[in-house]
């Protein structure tokens, strides 16, 4: 009972931010999901591919809470809680560090900031990595074959997101100094 309570505060939690940030930017006049919009061809496959992966993994998130279907260790269990935990605070720092530069999915008509504070200085893509640890997270707390299949989906399709989508549209809208933050920060975690 103890890890559904925490699956459920962890999704609550990650889902409250993303849920308000938008809200905050839509009184702001910034469309925060940008997802797929104005895009063609495997730009746009692939961010409505992602879209559809992180709209089926909280389903099965949710439903495996229920069912509580734990198949680790209660050690594997609790990293998982652990791991999902530090994914929460890792993408809410991100999104406040982003101030209204965040986006869910590139947007050519929109002009944001390269935002290379903060927890950007040890991560380029740390709302990504918040997304696939809590996915990490919530899967070895309640681990089924089902749960396995969309979180690895997601990931991969976050992963084709950030190397086909987002770094070619940084690297033309900031050019060197894209390139530059790039040779001192790790796409996910670590400075080079």
């Amino acid at each position: 009972m103890i890890f559904q309570i925490i699956g459920i505060v962890i999704l609550l939690a990650f889902y409250a931010c993303y849920f308000i940030k938008m809200l905050n930017q839509k009184k702001k006049g910034i469309t925060t999901d940008q997802i797929g919009k104005g895009k063609v061809g495997a730009v746009k496959i692939i961010e409505i591919v992602m879209k559809i992966a992180t709209y089926l993994v909280p389903f099965a998130e949710v439903i495996s809470i229920v069912l509580a279907t734990p198949a680790f260790s209660l050690g594997v269990q609790i990293l998982g809680a652990c791991v999902g935990l530090v994914g929460v605070v890792i993408f809410i720092i991100s999104v406040v560090t982003m101030r209204d530069s965040w986006r869910a999915g590139v947007s050519k008509t929109d002009k944001t900031d390269l935002v290379t504070s903060g927890i950007f200085q040890i991560s380029r893509n740390p709302a990504f990595l918040g997304f696939d640890l809590v996915y990490i997270g919530i899967l070895l707390m309640f681990f089924n074959w089902v749960l396995f299949a969309v979180s690895v989906f997601a990931i991969v399709m976050f992963h084709l997101q950030i190397v086909n989508v987002e770094e070619p549209f940084l690297l033309s809208e900031f050019g060197e100094d894209y390139l530059g933050y790039r040779k001192k920060v790790c796409r996910y975690i670590g400075r080079k």
